[in-house]
């Protein structure tokens, strides 16, 4: 009789139990998946490009001297000097142009790093379109992620 009871206690636990997990209470906030935040970050930085934006396209990188932007000139090391070299290849909109790209894929590697690879297209009047892919090493200091390493062909 002692066995039955213990089962039965066992199995009224173990259903609350399973109950209060399933049933998130209303006024906790449910996190965004980091996936979603980065899409986002990308989306952000699509649509300050486009707006002709370039200190608000820079938000999505890290503010650090040490991050790494690599393409067809080398690699340039920091945030400011990345600045400065978007502002010298793209003086205006007309020559920054319209700024699309696909994600083709995105792994999270573990709670704060992440690693992003795409293509992207420059659809320009006057200078003609330009295109290639980019792969994108990610960090999440705190809260939001930041592009730490930039490598687009």
């Amino acid at each position: 009789m002692a066995m039955k009871k213990f089962i039965l206690i066992i199995l009224v636990v173990s259903a609350f139990t399973v109950s209060a997990q399933r049933k998130k209470p209303k006024h906790i906030k449910q996190q965004v998946p980091d996936k979603t935040l980065i899409l986002q970050l990308l989306i952000n930085q699509k649509n300050a490009w486009n707006e002709g934006n370039l200190e608000q396209y820079m938000m999505g990188y890290w503010k650090s001297d040490s991050l790494s932007f690599i393409g067809k000139k080398g690699v340039t090391k920091g945030w400011q000097a990345t600045l400065d070299n978007y502002k010298k290849s793209y003086p205006d909109k007309e020559s920054m142009g319209q700024l699309d790209f696909e994600i083709l894929k995105v792994e999270i590697l573990s709670p704060t790093h992440a690693y992003v690879v795409g293509k992207w297209n420059l659809t320009r009047k006057e200078k003609g379109n330009i295109g290639g892919h980019f792969s994108l090493l990610l960090k999440k200091p705190g809260k939001r992620w930041v592009i730490v390493s930039d490598h687009s062909s």
